[in-house]
């Protein structure tokens, strides 16, 4: 006698995790923006809106430069900043008034009550709703959380979504404020509001935030599950270390707030700088010693490998494919960039944490390599011609030369009759069409240990 089978339950699917995702933040939207309209005025809120909006695109542009190696989707990175500007500015701003209240309903202090709200309360509700878009990314989005340049990229994002709503609201209070007193454009509390805010410290959000990313990060790539619980939590205690002292700065005297800003905030953002531009450079600097060996066997083109780690060479194979193929062309040649510089990140990831980190590597490596053979005919002449013009290749170099063979990376599968590496014929006189996924065996990494 046999039991029926208990019912499995199955997973949500991507879908139905975007399409809840997305039903959050149109309410936590609708509601942040009802809320600020509330305090600050219909026209408080649109003056406010209007100056906030200034940092918003500079800020978007610095993170996505950063990111360009491996690029994140779009609406990934719109995610976050959504997350920033909706469900976690409604999150600070309802749990801050409530700690505030809470607080001088106890003391029957309203001032101590808003300046332990500022430094002991803000910081950690702000910081970990923050964190939040960042936790998602990484459970749930692990392929694009590929280092601490992704979780650079990814803080942010979110922490501009949410200087966005602040600014919005201290902006526009202060905007009804100088109504109320009639001040004048020089001596208003608007421009001084704005030259804090917007001119000397719109970084400070990301800055915070990112320390909270790069905890992530490096948690991404590490091999021990220690510290891929250990590091996210250290990088958001940081975070909001450094955020309290931005907020308890005026306690300190007189002229407390500009000591912190030049002692503490200025270096840290130029050292958050100088770390953004090494993640950066030795990021290029894997995808190209990584997709070397797939050059050498056989996979990609000689000369495509210094135009795949080249950022304005990368552009410029973009342009020259939409001027000779359209638009269509261009959009090929960015997948390609983007999913090399994805098997390359794949390919280091698993080299430094071993197999137990990249279960699936084989699938995911053999998945991205047969995309890359589906656009390699419109994007390797593409990468080849701009590493000739970019003066990457020496003038004598033939792109057009075979490459060597790996022995720790398989080479395509040839038949007789290939035309090209990759391709193979199912009859005489059938045309070539690109190998399967079955015809790629897994890479095996060098010292012999097979990546499944």
């Amino acid at each position: 006698m046999f039991r029926a089978p208990h019912p499995v339950r199955a997973r949500p699917s991507g879908t139905i995790r975007t399409c809840v995702l997305l039903a959050l933040l149109a309410v936590t939207g609708i509601a942040i923006l009802e809320l600020v309209r509330e305090q600050t005025g219909t026209s408080g809120f649109f003056v406010g809106l209007g100056l906030a909006l200034l940092p918003v695109a500079p800020l978007m542009a610095a993170f996505r430069w950063l990111g360009r190696a491996a690029p994140a989707p779009w609406s990934q990175l719109l995610f976050c900043f959504g997350w920033g500007a909706c469900t976690a500015a409604l999150i600070a701003i309802l749990a801050n008034n409530f700690a505030t209240e809470w607080i001088a309903a106890a003391t029957a202090d309203a001032s101590a009550a808003d300046h332990l709200g500022s430094v002991a309360i803000a910081p950690v509700v702000e910081e970990s709703a923050k964190a939040a878009a960042l936790m998602l990314v990484f459970l749930f989005r692990r392929r694009h959380f590929t280092g601490p340049a992704d979780g650079f990229v990814v803080a942010g994002f979110t922490a501009t979504g949410f200087a966005f709503t602040e600014n919005i609201l201290y902006l526009g209070n202060a905007f009804v404020e100088d109504l109320a007193e009639d001040s004048g454009a020089l001596d208003s509390v608007t421009a001084a509001t704005f030259f804090v805010r917007i001119v000397l410290s719109p970084f400070a959000h990301p800055l915070f935030t990112v320390l909270t990313g790069l905890g992530f990060g490096v948690a991404a790539v590490s091999a021990r599950r220690s510290r891929r619980i250990f590091l996210p939590m250290l990088g958001l205690a940081l975070a909001m270390g450094m955020h309290a002292l931005w907020n308890g700065s005026s306690q300190f005297g007189e002229h407390g707030f500009y000591m912190v800003y030049a002692c503490v905030m200025v270096p840290a953002f130029g050292l958050l700088v100088w770390l953004a531009v090494r993640i950066r450079r030795d990021r290029l600097r894997a995808v190209a010693r990584e997709l070397s060996l797939y050059a050498a066997a056989g996979w990609l083109g000689p000369a495509e490998v210094p135009a795949l780690a080249s950022i304005p060479a990368r552009s410029l194979a973009r342009a020259l494919a939409r001027r000779s193929g359209g638009r269509a062309a261009g959009r090929t040649v960015a997948r390609y960039e983007a999913d090399a510089a994805a098997l390359a990140l794949l390919r280091n990831r698993a080299r430094r944490g071993g197999p137990l980190r990249e279960r699936d590597f084989a699938g995911r490596e053999r998945e991205l390599l047969h995309r890359l053979w589906q656009g390699r005919a419109t994007a390797g002449p593409a990468l080849a011609r701009a590493a000739v013009m970019e003066e990457l290749v020496p003038p004598w170099f033939d792109p057009l030369a075979p490459a060597g063979v790996r022995a720790d990376v398989p080479p395509p599968r040839r038949t007789a009759g290939d035309e090209q590496p990759g391709l193979r014929r199912s009859g005489p006189w059938s045309s070539a069409t690109p190998a399967g996924p079955s015809s790629i065996r897994p890479c095996v990494l060098p010292g012999g240990d097979g990546v499944r």
